[in-house]
C-alpha cells in the first residue's frame, strides 16, 4: 500500500482537539481565567464544557462538519466553548463583530448562511434588529440574564464527540476589513491554526507553557484566536477581560501576574495615560507585542522605561495570521529600541519577498515594494468570492498582502504603508469606499470622498469631504446618518462640506488630492 498523497487531506483524530489533547497532558493545570467575573477553568474543565457544547451542536441540533455557527460576543468563556467544540466536531465557527451595525451584520450573515446564532445577552437589541437568513435554525443567548446556555447547552451530558478531521477542513470564517465596501470572509482551515501555533511556540524564547497571557484582541478578529490557540497548545494560561479598559487592564496585570500581552498602539497610549499607570504593579510583565498597524516609539517608551520589552509584529488574516515578529532571541532592550519601527523578520516557516508593485520582481535591499508571503499557514480563499481570491494569490502559493515594505541590510523589515486605500485605525481596517457608499445613500449627498489622516490616538482616522444640499445635508446630520449604519471605529473624525470633490482622470474620487486639499484647509483654519 502506498502512503497518502496529501497528509493535509488525511483525517486524523488530533486535528481540532485542542481541549482533549491538552487535557491528557495537564488536566489540572489552570487554562482560562475570566478576570471580569472571576471564572476560572482547568484544561479538564474546558474539555468537559467543549464536549457538552459539541454534543448539543451535533446530537441536539443535528449539525455536521462544515456547518457554520455564528457568535456575537465580547471576550468570555462561551466563545471559547464554541471554538473548542467546533474543533472537535468539524463545525465551522464564524465570529461576528459586535461593533458592526445591523446593515453590516446582515451582509455577513447572508454570505455565511449560518445554521445557528449564539450571542451574548448584552447584544440582544442588536440581534433583534438583524434579518436572519432562512438557514438559521436556532438562536441562543448566554450571559447573566440568559439561562438557555446553562440550562440547555451546558446541561447536555458530557461525552466524547471528537471526529477525525483533515488539516484542510475549514475551522473558522473570519470577516476582515478591506479596500471595498463588500465584506470579505476568510476561510481559515485547521492547517492554518496548527501551523501558526507552531510558529508562535518556536518564536517565544521561554516557550509558552509558562505564559500568563492577557487577551485584549477581540475574539471576532483572528488575532484573538491566534493568541488563545498557541497558549492552549503549549499548556499556558489565558486571562480574558470583556473588552479593553486601561485601568482594568493595569489592575489585572498585577492581580494575575500577567507576563505578556499583545495590543495595538492606541491601547498602549491609553494605558500609559491612565492615572493608574504610575502606581500599577507591572513587576510580572516581561514583554508586549504590538500588532494591527505600525506602533510609534512614543507609545512604547513608557513601558521601555519600566524595563518591559515592547516590539512590533505583523500578520494578515489571509497569510498568517502571524508572519513577522521583531523578537530575535538574542535581542536586548537596547536593540529593540534601536529597531522599534521594524517588524523584524519572518517566522521560521514563512517565506517573504518584497517586489516591484507592477512587475512583481524583487526590489533591491533598502527599496520599497509590495510584500508577498508564502507559508503553510495561508488561508483557503474568500468565502463565495472566487474572483477576490484570484486577486490575492500568485503562482507558487504566494499571497499579495497589499502592504508596502522595505528591508535593511541587517534583515530588519519595516512596513511603510498600503498600496490601496485602506485606513488602519486603532488596529481596525476601515474602507473609505464603504463610508462613501453609505453617505451616498443619503438623499442630500451628491458626492463624497473619504481618506485617512494621521491621528495621535488611533494612528489613522477617516475624514470625509462631502457635497450635500437640502434637508439633513449638514455635517452633523450626516454624522447621525452614519452612526446608524456604520460601526463606531468607522466613523469619520471630521465631515467637511465642500463645493466639489476632486476626481481622477477616470472620474473616481482622488483621495490623494482630497487629503492635500483638506490639509490646506486645516492650515487656512489655523
Amino acid at each position: 500500500m502506498q502512503p497518502p498523497e496529501d497528509y493535509d487531506r488525511l483525517p486524523m483524530d488530533w486535528v481540532g482537539d485542542w481541549a482533549g489533547r491538552r487535557r491528557r497532558l495537564s488536566p489540572h493545570r489552570e487554562a482560562l481565567v475570566d478576570a471580569t467575573d472571576g471564572g476560572r477553568w482547568t484544561y479538564a474543565e474546558l474539555d468537559d464544557r467543549a464536549e457538552r457544547v459539541g454534543r448539543w451542536l451535533t446530537e441536539g441540533l443535528g449539525l455536521e462538519p462544515g456547518d457554520p455557527v455564528c457568535v456575537i460576543s465580547r471576550n468570555r468563556v462561551e466563545p471559547v466553548d464554541l471554538y473548542l467544540a467546533c474543533g472537535k466536531t468539524g463545525v465551522v465557527l464564524a465570529p461576528l463583530s459586535h461593533r458592526l451595525r445591523p446593515r453590516e451584520l446582515n451582509e455577513l450573515l447572508r454570505r455565511i448562511q449560518p445554521r445557528v446564532l449564539c450571542y451574548e445577552d448584552a447584544f440582544s437589541e442588536l440581534v433583534a434588529d438583524l434579518v436572519l437568513p432562512p438557514s438559521v435554525m436556532r438562536s441562543v443567548a448566554f450571559g447573566p440574564t440568559a439561562s438557555a446556555w446553562e440550562e440547555e447547552v451546558l446541561a447536555t451530558p458530557a461525552a466524547p464527540v471528537n471526529v477525525a478531521l483533515p488539516m484542510a477542513a475549514p475551522y473558522l470564517y473570519i470577516h476582515t476589513g478591506g479596500s471595498t465596501a463588500t465584506p470579505k470572509v476568510c476561510i481559515v482551515p485547521h492547517r492554518q491554526m496548527v501551523w501558526n501555533s507552531v510558529e508562535l511556540v518556536l518564536a517565544a524564547p521561554e516557550g509558552l507553557a509558562q505564559r500568563r497571557e492577557l487577551l485584549f484582541f477581540p475574539l471576532f478578529h483572528i488575532g484573538g484566536w491566534n493568541t488563545l490557540t498557541p497558549i492552549l497548545h503549549a499548556g499556558g494560561r489565558v486571562v480574558l477581560i470583556r473588552e479593553f479598559d486601561p485601568a482594568e487592564a493595569l489592575a489585572v496585570i498585577g492581580r494575575e501576574g500577567i507576563n505578556h500581552f499583545g495590543g495595538v498602539e492606541a491601547m498602549l497610549k491609553m494605558m500609559a495615560g491612565s492615572p493608574a499607570f504610575a502606581e500599577a504593579d507591572l513587576s510580572s510583565l516581561e514583554a508586549i507585542t504590538t500588532a494591527g498597524a505600525p506602533c510609534s516609539a512614543a507609545a512604547m517608551a513608557p513601558f521601555w522605561d519600566r524595563g518591559i520589552a515592547v516590539s512590533q509584529s505583523y500578520g494578515q488574516t489571509e497569510a498568517g495570521p502571524s508572519n513577522f515578529i521583531n523578537g530575535r532571541l538574542d535581542a536586548d532592550l537596547d536593540t529593540l529600541r534601536a529597531h522599534h519601527d521594524s517588524i523584524g523578520t519572518s517566522f521560521f516557516h514563512c517565506d517573504y519577498r518584497i517586489v516591484d508593485p507592477a512587475q512583481e520582481t524583487p526590489v533591491p535591499t533598502g527599496e520599497t515594494g509590495v510584500l508577498l508571503l508564502r507559508s503553510p499557514h495561508g488561508f483557503d480563499g474568500y468565502l463565495r468570492q472566487p474572483e477576490r481570491t484570484d486577486e490575492v494569490f500568485r503562482s507558487g502559493g504566494w499571497i499579495r498582502t497589499g502592504d508596502l515594505a522595505r528591508e535593511d541590510a541587517e534583515g530588519y523589515v519595516t512596513i511603510v504603508g498600503r498600496e490601496d486605500n485602506l485606513i488602519l485605525s486603532g488596529g481596525e481596517n476601515v474602507s473609505p469606499e464603504e463610508i462613501e457608499s453609505v453617505l451616498l445613500g443619503h438623499p442630500a449627498v451628491s458626492a463624497a470622498v473619504a481618506f485617512g489622516v494621521s491621528d495621535e490616538r488611533w494612528g489613522e482616522a477617516p475624514v470625509v469631504l462631502v457635497v450635500a444640499e437640502g434637508e439633513g445635508g449638514d455635517p452633523e446630520a450626516l454624522r447621525g446618518w452614519l452612526r446608524e449604519r456604520l460601526a463606531g471605529f468607522k466613523q469619520p473624525r471630521e465631515i467637511r462640506a465642500v463645493a466639489e470633490v476632486p476626481l481622477t482622470g477616470a472620474g473616481k474620487p482622488d483621495r490623494n488630492a482630497a487629503r492635500a486639499s483638506y490639509q490646506a484647509m486645516q492650515g487656512n483654519d489655523a
